[in-house]
C-alpha cells in the first residue's frame, strides 16, 4: 500500500489535532464524522463526553468481540519536522494513539460491509494516559449494552520493524499507582532550627525509607518498582522549610504486590510523622492501571494464529513495566494486548517519537483477518 492509503492520511490529519484525555473534542468530532460515513445497515453508535462506541451487528450475534483504541494525546512538545506536526501548542500524539484510531478506522470500513457472524464492537475511549478513562466508561455502565464477550487491543512499539507482532500469556504491562505526598511542619529563621521542624529533612527521610520497601520487603524474584520524580520545598536558603511535597509512581506485576507496596509506604508515613512531629498527607491513587494480565485462551488463539500467518513475524515478548488502562478491562473481561512493530529510533513519549506508516495497512490487514475469523467462530 502506497502513502495515499486513506487511513495513513487519516493518521496524519488526527496527528495534527493531539488533546489531552477528556478533552479530545476535535477528535471526537473527526471520528464521528468518518463514522458516519460508512454504512450504517449494521452499525449501531453511542457516544457519552469523547467516548465512542461503535457496534457492528452480526447475523447471529449470540457473542460480542471487542476492540479498543485510545484517543488522546500527551502534554509534549513536538520536536519533529511532519508537514502534519501538532498545530496545539504543548500537545503531540507521542503514544503513537493517531496510529491506534486510524487502524480502528479502518477495521471499522472493513467490517462496516463485511458481516460477521458475532457482533463487534469497537471502542474509542479517552483519556488513557492521564485519568483511565477505561475505569471511568466502564464504571459509569457505558459499555453495559455493549458488553464485550472478548477484548483487544495493540500498542505500537518503536524498537519493533514493521510486519512484527509480539505478545505474552500473562502479565504484559505492570499496574501503576501514582504518589503524591505533602509534609506539612512548622518554618522558621535557619538561626533557630530548634524553633521550627524542617520538612526537607522530614522528606528525605522519607525518601531515603521508601527504597528500602524494594531491597527489604519484595521477593527478590517479583518485579516492583517505586520512583519519586518531583521535590518541591523551600523558598530562600536561610529559611527552614515547613512544607515539602513530592511525586512519584509505584509500578508492580501483580495487583497483591501493589496491596503490599502501597501498605509498607503507608506504615513509613506514620513513622516519618512520629519521628519528625509533622502532619503528612498521603494520597495513593492506582486509579484503573491495573497489570494488563492477557488471558490464556484468547491470547494463545492470537498466538497460534499469527505464528502460521503468512507475512507476519511473531515474536513472544518479556513482561515490561511500563503501564496501560487496558489492564481494566481485562481485569473483568477476557483478552489479550499485544505489541505492533513501528521501526523508530525513538521511543514511545519522545517528542521525535515518528512511527513508520507502513505499521498501518500491514495492522489493519492482518488483525483484520484475526477479529474476522474470531468473530466467524472459526477460531
Amino acid at each position: 500500500m502506497t502513502q495515499e492509503n486513506p487511513f495513513i492520511q487519516m493518521r496524519r490529519e488526527l496527528h495534527l489535532i493531539p488533546e489531552i484525555g477528556l478533552e479530545e473534542y476535535k477528535t471526537h468530532d473527526y471520528l464521528i464524522a468518518k463514522i458516519k460515513k460508512l454504512p450504517q445497515e449494521n452499525l449501531k453508535i453511542k457516544t457519552w463526553e469523547t467516548a465512542i462506541v461503535v457496534r457492528v451487528k452480526g447475523s447471529v450475534g449470540e457473542k460480542t468481540i471487542g476492540w479498543r483504541t485510545d484517543i488522546d494525546g500527551l502534554p509534549v512538545i513536538e520536536e519533529t519536522d511532519l508537514p502534519f506536526r501538532s498545530i496545539h501548542d504543548g500537545r503531540m500524539h507521542a503514544c503513537g494513539h493517531d496510529v491506534h484510531m486510524s487502524i480502528a478506522l479502518g477495521l471499522l470500513t472493513y467490517f462496516s460491509s463485511h458481516q460477521t457472524v458475532d457482533d463487534l464492537v469497537f471502542i474509542f475511549q479517552p483519556a488513557e494516559e492521564n485519568v483511565s478513562g477505561a475505569k471511568i466508561i466502564y464504571d459509569s455502565g457505558f459499555l453495559n449494552d455493549y458488553m464485550p464477550d472478548e477484548i483487544y487491543a495493540l500498542h505500537v512499539k518503536p524498537d519493533l520493524p514493521v510486519g512484527t507482532l509480539g505478545t505474552k500469556v500473562g502479565t504484559l504491562f505492570a499496574g501503576t499507582c501514582a504518589i503524591n505526598v505533602e509534609f506539612r511542619g512548622t518554618g522558621g529563621h535557619a538561626a533557630y532550627p530548634h524553633e521550627s521542624n524542617d520538612m526537607i529533612v522530614a522528606a528525605s527521610q522519607f525518601i531515603n525509607q521508601i527504597q528500602t520497601i524494594i531491597s527489604r520487603s519484595v521477593n527478590p524474584m517479583e518485579g516492583t518498582v517505586i520512583t519519586l520524580g518531583t521535590m518541591h520545598a523551600g523558598t530562600a536558603g536561610n529559611i527552614i522549610s515547613g512544607y515539602a511535597s513530592l511525586t512519584g509512581t509505584i509500578r508492580t506485576l501483580t495487583s497483591e504486590m501493589s496491596k503490599l507496596t502501597q501498605q509498607r509506604v503507608r506504615d513509613i508515613v506514620k513513622g516519618i510523622e512520629l519521628s519528625y512531629n509533622c502532619k503528612i498527607y498521603l494520597d495513593l491513587d492506582q486509579g484503573g492501571y491495573y497489570p494488563v494480565v492477557n488471558n490464556e485462551v484468547e491470547t494463545l488463539a492470537f498466538i497460534d494464529y499469527m505464528t502460521k500467518k503468512q507475512g507476519v513475524e511473531y515474536k513472544d515478548m518479556e513482561t515490561e513495566m511500563t503501564g496501560e488502562d487496558f489492564g481494566y478491562y481485562l481485569d473483568k473481561i477476557p483478552g489479550t494486548m499485544f505489541w505492533l512493530g513501528v521501526d523508530c529510533p525513538y521511543g514511545l513519549h519522545h517528542p521525535k517519537m515518528t512511527p513508520n506508516e507502513k505499521a498501518i495497512p500491514f495492522a489493519i490487514e492482518h488483525v483484520g483477518d484475526f477479529l474476522e475469523k474470531k468473530a466467524n467462530r472459526l477460531l
